[in-house]
């Protein structure tokens, strides 16, 4: 089996090449190549006993996607996108990367004509308020950002090759990731991540909104569950309803927090700083808090147990199994 994995630099793409290394199968058989596809060069994951390609490029401009589908890849990740913060900010750099990019490679699916299992790594942007209490299966798309407008573009586009039998593809809403390793990026849920991390880290962070603020998280090693899961489905189950919303666990700011002081301590608390941002605060009020995924359930998908789980897988996989320990 080959496996093509395009944004095999980011975050999510690493942890998840990672993982198909150390695996060595997925769905039950052998992979033969790996490839990882980004902007930037990938890292060839440790001890891949499988062939390991890097490639780097563009994915919208021409003839691109069509370079990456001459070897008929067996399953695709599709995880490459620009963030939220950035897609908003500049419109024309978001509809390029998040939309053209995605149709320029469903486009390159169709001429390879080998049917590929697809999975679009979509976003709980898809949901625009005003909301229920927790969002069901059948609560409507309607977003509020112009990355949420990109990623549901993404899914009726996947779905609608998947009916056309070019491909087999899946769209999964990912909760936001978080603790996120690494530096602060322009996601603007970013500070979920950021209050966890650097404290954890030894470092000071600030807390933009209210403790009050409740939102839907998952882990990074959880998020990778969800792509290898979603690549091993049978998809006939989901009929031509092919976008699932992710498990999840809401919590508010101050759960978090609360986490955060059970496991590390008071002194990684005092390293958070109030500083309040009314733009951001406008932005998050947008934001969906908690959803009922009965569907993605019934398939088999789970979620973290508890925020404390979340912050332990970081201290796990990024910190050695160690917190900073002192002063502020």
């Amino acid at each position: 089996m080959k496996v093509l994995i395009i944004g095999g630099a980011g975050m999510i793409g690493r942890k998840l090449a990672q993982q198909l290394a150390k695996d060595g199968r997925l769905a039950g058989q052998p992979i033969s190549k790996l490839t990882l596809y980004d902007v930037v060069p990938a890292a060839v994951p440790p001890g891949a006993a499988m062939g390991v390609s890097l490639a780097t490029g563009d994915l919208p401009a021409a003839g691109e996607a069509d370079r990456l589908l001459a070897d008929q890849p067996h399953v695709i990740f599709h995880l490459a996108a620009i963030v939220s913060g950035e897609a908003e900010q500049d419109f024309d750099k978001g509809y390029l990367i998040n939309m053209d990019g995605t149709r320029s490679l469903l486009e390159a699916v169709r001429k390879a004509g080998h049917k590929p299992r697809l999975v679009f790594a979509s976003s709980i942007a898809a949901f625009g308020a005003p909301f229920p209490e927790a969002i069901g299966d059948e609560f409507f798309a309607s977003p509020l950002t112009s990355y949420g407008t990109q990623k549901v573009i993404g899914e009726l586009l996947v779905g609608d090759y998947s009916r056309k039998g070019f491909l087999d593809g899946i769209s999964i809403r990912l909760p936001t990731i978080c603790v996120r390793p690494g530096r602060p990026n322009k996601a603007a849920s970013g500070f979920f991540s950021n209050i966890m991390r650097e404290p954890l880290a030894g470092e000071e962070a600030v807390l933009p909104v209210s403790e009050s603020v409740m939102h839907w998280h998952a882990s990074p090693r959880t998020a990778v569950g969800f792509m290898l899961h979603a690549a091993s489905l049978d998809l006939d189950r989901l009929g031509w309803r092919r976008a699932l919303t992710m498990p999840g666990l809401a919590v508010t700011v101050g759960e978090q927090i609360a986490a955060l002081r059970k496991v590390a301590g008071d002194q990684a608390v005092a390293r958070i700083r109030r500083v309040p941002d009314p733009f951001l605060e406008d932005i998050v009020a947008g934001w969906p808090r908690t959803f009922a995924p009965k569907r993605a359930l019934e398939l088999g998908f789970r979620a973290d147990a508890s925020f404390e789980e979340i912050l332990r897988v970081h201290i796990e996989d990024e910190l050695g199994g160690h917190i900073a320990r002192g002063g502020r």
